[in-house]
C-alpha cells in the first residue's frame, strides 16, 4: 500500500511540474534543492527534526556557474540543536545572490513533531528570514538622459515567513512548504509578494535499509516540485546513500540540469562534502558547472540517525506485544495463588509477631546499659583531649612567637635593600632626563631648520602656480571642428582652469552610482555642482592649460576611462 501511495504522489508531482513554461532565464528561489544531508531545514524549516543533525553548526554555499561575478551564488551557516524529543530550534546566516537582488540577513529555525504512535507522526516547522535586499548589479549608461526615469537603486529591509509541514508514516514522508507565504517590505511599508508571487515546494520520498549490519544505513528516493511565479514549475528527482560515515547522491531537476556528491564523516563529528551540477538544456548546457560545498561539526554528543523500520522490525514489535499479554495472564494466576496461601500464614504470623515484641524488649534493655557505658567513656575521651589540646595551644603559641621575631628580622633586611635600590634608580633617572634634554634641543633646532626650508619650497611652488593660473587666464582658446568645449565667467567659486567632465547628472542617485563605478576603475572622480543650471558635473581633473586637458582628453585619461569626455573652462572674472 505505501509502494501504491508513493507512486501516484510522484505522477501527481510530475503533473503539476509540466503545468508552466519559464519565462525568466535565473529563478529567484534559494536553490537548495540538492540538500538532502545537512542544513535540508532551509528546504522544509520541518526538516530540523530529522534531516539535520542536532547539535551541530553547518555551512552550505553554491556557487552558480562557478563565476565570481554578479553570476548566482549562496550561503547558508546554521546551527541547529534539539530542545527536546519532540522540538528542535535553529539560527543561521545567509547570504543569497539571484543575478539582480543581493540578500543578507538571519534566519530562525523552529519545528515540533506530533508522535501518534512508534509508525506515525505529523511535524510543523517555520523559518523567520530577517534580510536586507540590493541590487545585485548597479551598473548603469555612463550618460542618462536628463528627464527619463531609470532603475530605482534601493536598499530594503524585508521580513519574510516560510512554514512548513512534513507527515511520515513508517518510512515515507511527504511534505509542503513556502519559502515566502508572508512577505512584508519594512523600507516600502507594504507587501513584498502578492497572492501570484508564492513559492511553493512539496516532497515525497521513501527510505529502504541496505545494511544488515547498520541499522542506520539507506537509501532515500524522492521526488520534488517548486512552483516559481512566472516561470516554469521545477520538477526533480533524488536519490541519496547514506551511512555514518560516507554518503553520496544523484539528482535531476528539469531547469538546473543533472548532479552528483558525495561526502563523509571523520572521528563521528566532522562532515565535509562536494557535488556538481550540470545543465543540459539549451539554454544552460553552454554555461559552466555549478558547485556546492557543505561541512558540518557535531556539538556534544553525536546523535546517530534513526533507524529504517523494516518489515522484521514489525514482526519483533507484534511478538513483543504478544508475549507481554501473556505476561499480564501469568501475573493474574500467581496473585490468586499468593491470596489463598496468604489466609494460612496469617495464625503463624501472629505468633511469629508475638516472638518479635519480646526480643524487641530484651533488645531496649541491652541498649540501655551499653548507652550507659558508651556515656561514661565519652566524659573520659573528653577530658583526656582537653588536656591535650592545652599542650598543643602551649607549644603553637611558642612557634608564632619565633616566628614573629624571625619575620622582623627579615623585613628590616628587605627595606634596607629596597632603599639601596631605590637611590640607584633615583641617580639613573637624573642622567636620563639630562640626556632628554639635550636630545630635545637639538630636534627643536633640526625642526626649525627644516620648516624654514619647507617654507621656501611652499613659497616657490605658490610663485609657479600663480604664474601657470595667469597664463591661463590670459590664454585664448579657438575650439577645434567638431570639439565639445564650454566656457563660462566664475561666478560660483570655482577654481579657473581646464575641467575634464566626464559625466553630467541631475539626479544625486545616478551620480552616486556613477562615482561608484570610477571607484571601481581606481578613478578618484571629483564633482561640481552649478546653481545656475542645477546639475552635478563629474570630471576626471583640472589643468591649467588647453593643451594638458586635450591630451587627457584624447589618451583617454591615460587609457583608465573609456568613456566619452569634453573640456569645461573656467575664467575668472
Amino acid at each position: 500500500m505505501v509502494k501504491s501511495i508513493f507512486l501516484a504522489v510522484i505522477s501527481l508531482f510530475s503533473f503539476i511540474g509540466f503545468s508552466q513554461d519559464a519565462n525568466i532565464l535565473v529563478p529567484a528561489d534559494l536553490r537548495q534543492h540538492n540538500l538532502t544531508q545537512f542544513n535540508a531545514s532551509l528546504y522544509n524549516p520541518a526538516f530540523s527534526l530529522n534531516l539535520n543533525n542536532p547539535q551541530s553548526i553547518s555551512l552550505w554555499t553554491r556557487w552558480q556557474w562557478q563565476n565570481i561575478d554578479v553570476d548566482p551564488s549562496t550561503l547558508f551557516l546554521n546551527y541547529t540543536r534539539a530542545l527536546n524529543d519532540n522540538s528542535a530550534a535553529g539560527v543561521g546566516f545567509f547570504e543569497h545572490n539571484t543575478g539582480v537582488f543581493f540578500d543578507t540577513g538571519v534566519a530562525l529555525n523552529y519545528a515540533y513533531k506530533l508522535q501518534f504512535d512508534n509508525l506515525l507522526s505529523l511535524s510543523f516547522g517555520l523559518n523567520l528570514f530577517a534580510f536586507k535586499q540590493e541590487l545585485a548589479d548597479t551598473r548603469f549608461p555612463s550618460n542618462p538622459i536628463p528627464g527619463i526615469p531609470g532603475p530605482e537603486l534601493t536598499s530594503d529591509f524585508i521580513l519574510q515567513v516560510a512554514p512548513g509541514i512534513n507527515l511520515e508514516y513508517k518510512n515515507f514522508s511527504v511534505s509542503l512548504a513556502s519559502e515566502n507565504l508572508v512577505s512584508y517590505n519594512f523600507t516600502e511599508s507594504t507587501s513584498n509578494a502578492g497572492t501570484s508571487n508564492k513559492i511553493f515546494m512539496g516532497l515525497a520520498s521513501y527510505e529502504f535499509s541496505v545494511l544488515n549490519f547498520d541499522e542506520t544505513a539507506y537509501i532515500r528516493p524522492s521526488v520534488y516540485v517548486k512552483t516559481i511565479p512566472n516561470q516554469k514549475n521545477q520538477l526533480g528527482l533524488n536519490t541519496l546513500f547514506s551511512t555514518q560515515k560516507y554518503w553520496g547522491q544523484v539528482g535531476y531537476n528539469n531547469f538546473y540540469g543533472i548532479s552528483a556528491g558525495a561526502g563523509g564523516t571523520i572521528f563521528n563529528r566532522f562532515s565535509l562534502g562536494a557535488l556538481v551540477e550540470f545543465g543540459i538544456s539549451s539554454s544552460l548546457s553552454s554555461n559552466d558547472p555549478s558547485f556546492e560545498l557543505i561541512a558540518s561539526y557535531f556539538i556534544g554528543k553525536p546523535s546517530k540517525r534513526r533507524r529504517i523500520v523494516s518489515n522484521e522490525f514489525e514482526k519483533r514489535v507484534k511478538k513483543q506485544k504478544e508475549r507481554t499479554s501473556d505476561e499480564v495472564r501469568d501475573d493474574q494466576r500467581e496473585a490468586k495463588k499468593t491470596t489463598k496461601l496468604n489466609a494460612s500464614d496469617k495464625k503463624k504470623q501472629k505468633i511469629e509477631a508475638s516472638k518479635q515484641k519480646e526480643l524487641e524488649r530484651k533488645l531496649r534493655q541491652d541498649k540501655s546499659i551499653a548507652d550507659k557505658a558508651s556515656k561514661e567513656e565519652a566524659a573520659l575521651l573528653k577530658k583526656r583531649d582537653k588536656e591535650k589540646a592545652k599542650i598543643t595551644k602551649d607549644r603553637n603559641k611558642d612557634k608564632k612567637a619565633l616566628a614573629a621575631k624571625k619575620k622582623n628580622v627579615e623585613n628590616q633586611q628587605r627595606l634596607a635593600k629596597l632603599k639601596i635600590e631605590n637611590d640607584a634608580k633615583k641617580e639613573a633617572a637624573i642622567a636620563a632626563r639630562k640626556a632628554l634634554e639635550i636630545r630635545t634641543k637639538d630636534s627643536i633646532n633640526k625642526l626649525r631648520e627644516e620648516a624654514k626650508l619647507l617654507a621656501e619650497q611652499k613659497a616657490a611652488n605658490e610663485a609657479k602656480i600663480a604664474k601657470e593660473k595667469a597664463a591661463a587666464r590670459a590664454e585664448d582658446v579657438t575650439p577645434l571642428p567638431g570639439e565639445k568645449y564650454q566656457e563660462v565667467s566664475n561666478s560660483e567659486g570655482l577654481e579657473s582652469g581646464f575641467y575634464l567632465i566626464a559625466n553630467v547628472f541631475g539626479t544625486k542617485k545616478y551620480f552616486n552610482v556613477f562615482m561608484a563605478d570610477l571607484a571601481k576603475l581606481g578613478i578618484k572622480g571629483k564633482s561640481f555642482y552649478r546653481s545656475s543650471n542645477r546639475y552635478n558635473y563629474v570630471y576626471l581633473a583640472r589643468y591649467n592649460t588647453i593643451g594638458e586637458a586635450r591630451k587627457a582628453r584624447d589618451s583617454n585619461f591615460d587609457g583608465k576611462f573609456k568613456g566619452k569626455t569634453w573640456i569645461f573652462r573656467v575664467v575668472d572674472n
